[in-house]
């Protein structure tokens, strides 16, 4: 999670930081797209991440009952 925490942030900044726009023909538009795609993964990953953390800390989880780590794992 920290990981996934820390790659959004530094993400964030290098979109702020570029010295370029999407609109910087095809450069521009790869550069954003493709780490578009890249970081809404991670921060889906993150949250995954985040909310499998927090059910385990309330024990929702049983040996029959544990789909939605197996989701979070699979993704």
């Amino acid at each position: 999670m920290v990981l996934g925490l820390y790659f959004s942030i530094l993400q964030g900044l290098e979109y702020f930081e570029a010295r370029f726009t999407f609109a910087d023909r095809v450069y521009g538009s790869t550069f954003f797209i493709a780490t578009g795609f890249h970081g809404l993964h991670v921060i889906v990953g993150t949250l995954f991440l985040m909310v499998i953390l927090m059910r385990h800390i309330k024990k929702e989880f049983r040996s029959a009952h544990h789909f939605g780590f197996e989701a979070a794992a699979w993704y």
